[in-house]
């Protein structure tokens, strides 16, 4: 049962109130997780690159070719997961599709408000009106 147009109002409502009285936690409700997983691979990826940069000079100070290379490969490997996470990372106020590896959950969750509704109907149910 889809809510009705003074419920959805007044929801909006509460969660203005809730941006506008604590705007640090309603935006830790919105996703946070992800968007702190791909900043944390965004970071790893930088340091592997640095590491990448350190093995290229050490190839070329040591007469092993193989290690610039395997330098190179490093940092490349390391440029594309920092540009791809970074792609992926939701903005703040947007909602991420899907787990924090891009996959969607196999079963749909209801939302609070759909539980919520819900217990409300069984309730009124059980008591026969």
């Amino acid at each position: 049962m889809p809510l009705s147009e003074h419920e959805q109002r007044m929801l909006e409502q509460m969660e203005r109130a809730l941006y506008a009285e604590d705007p640090k936690f309603a935006s830790a409700l919105e996703g946070a997780g992800l968007r702190t997983y791909t900043r944390r691979r965004v970071y790893q990826a930088v340091a592997g690159f640095l590491v990448g940069v350190a093995l290229l000079m050490a190839g070329v100070i040591v007469p092993y070719y193989w290690v610039s290379v395997v330098g190179f490969l490093v940092m490349l490997a390391c440029a594309l997961l920092a540009v791809t996470g970074w792609r992926k990372a939701p903005k703040p106020g947007e909602h991420p599709v899907g787990g924090p590896h891009g996959r969607r959950p196999a079963r749909p969750k209801r939302s609070m408000m759909d539980r919520i509704e819900e217990r409300w109907q069984r309730r009124r149910d059980e008591q026969g009106h």
